[in-house]
């Protein structure tokens, strides 16, 4: 899978860029606040959910202009291709078309796969456990399309179960129907990540990488999570004394948390050094895009932000190689040229500047200093 032609029109700094490639991967340098970040930030938005900053839309308009914004891409996946366009006005919602049909948002997941890597994901075995599940849930989304609609809905009837919590409602006729929703979801997400992480287990496990091991697991807070639909009902109904005077809902699949060990070494990835929790993060990333490809015959669209951060020449060589031999579209960022010099003529690249707020972007070859 790979982008064809990305086109960007008053999006954050660019107010016109269009940037045409092939299937290998694409460096993008230049120095801070260029403009790098907002073209990947694009790119993520092609998939469900608010991208990679969690912006919300109407942040993403170029100021001062605040007229909107739009995105177009052509999504090359094997033999077939899809035209997507997500856009925003001033006076509307977020629209997202497929090969021009208006579509839900969630539907992006079923013609675009991505995974991402991003610098403010360095401390993600180190902070709280949610953002291990989003990260788990963005992993989950890459094999199970519809995973986002189970946790949309989960999440929805949970809000208004929690809402009649937070009154100290009692009357079962109000709860029934929404812990019935939050069971047939909340089962569906926890059998979704767990799939989900045997699949990048049995990816890390059979290759052949210069990037450590990550054993993976999923932990589950206030005891087990059953598998029965009937059972998960029941516990919310035995669990709402609790829940009344939590004021919130205190089990289910949003209070999971994934772990992960150093395998080699036998320590926890909290344990780790700066550089062997970066490293992991890589592992899974690269697992990820191997499980896809062997599931789905081609490998997903990879982000990588400032992926030269904490690592040594060494495994970014590494780094590389394993993004050449997946042969998967990455895009990367990086404030040098060098930096991607082991990419040598597989890769694109393109000079990212900006001058008065607008960024421009101009394809150079490698050889150009």
């Amino acid at each position: 899978m790979h982008i064809s032609q990305l086109t960007l029109s008053h999006f954050r700094s660019h107010k016109y860029t269009q940037v045409q490639v092939e299937s290998g991967p694409v460096a993008l340098f230049g120095s801070n606040g260029a403009g790098k970040t907002n073209l990947i930030e694009a790119i993520s938005l092609l998939s469900p959910g608010k991208g990679i900053r969690k912006a919300n839309t109407a942040d993403l308009s170029k100021s001062p202009d605040n007229i909107g914004w739009k995105l177009n891409a052509e999504v090359v996946s094997g033999v077939s291709s899809n035209l997507i366009e997500t856009s925003w006005e001033t006076t509307s919602s977020r629209i997202v078309k497929i090969n021009d049909k208006v579509v839900k948002q969630n539907d992006l997941a079923k013609v675009f796969r991505v995974v991402w890597l991003l610098p403010s994901m360095d401390r993600l075995w180190l902070e709280g456990a949610d953002g291990r599940r989003k990260f788990l849930d963005r992993l989950t989304l890459s094999f199970f399309p519809k995973h986002a609609d189970c946790v949309l809905n989960y999440e929805k009837a949970m809000r208004e179960r929690n809402r009649l919590l937070k009154e100290k409602m009692t009357d079962d006729v109000w709860y029934k129907a929404l812990e019935r929703q939050m069971a047939q979801n909340g089962l569906l997400i926890q059998s979704n990540r767990i799939a989900a992480l045997k699949k990048i287990s049995s990816a890390q496990e059979n290759s052949t990488t210069t990037f450590p091991i990550a054993e993976l697991s999923l932990s589950k807070t206030n005891g087990d999570l059953t598998t029965d639909e009937d059972e998960f009902v029941k516990a919310l109904s035995e669990n709402r004394q609790l829940d009344i005077m939590a004021g919130r809902t205190l089990i289910g699949p949003h209070r999971s948390d994934m772990e992960a060990t150093y395998k080699e070494k036998g320590i926890s990835a909290k344990d780790s050094s700066t550089g062997e929790q970066k490293a992991m993060l890589i592992s899974i990333v690269l697992a990820n895009a191997r499980a896809l490809k062997l599931e789905l015959g081609y490998p997903p669209v990879i982000l990588l932000d400032e992926i030269s951060a904490h690592l040594d020449i060494d495994r970014r060589g590494a780094l590389y190689e394993e993004i050449n031999a997946l042969g998967a579209q990455a895009w990367m960022t990086g404030t040098d040229k060098k930096l991607f010099s082991e990419f040598g003529c597989k890769a694109k690249y393109f000079h990212v500047i900006e001058s008065s707020g607008i960024s421009d972007i101009k394809e150079v070859d490698f050889s150009v200093d």
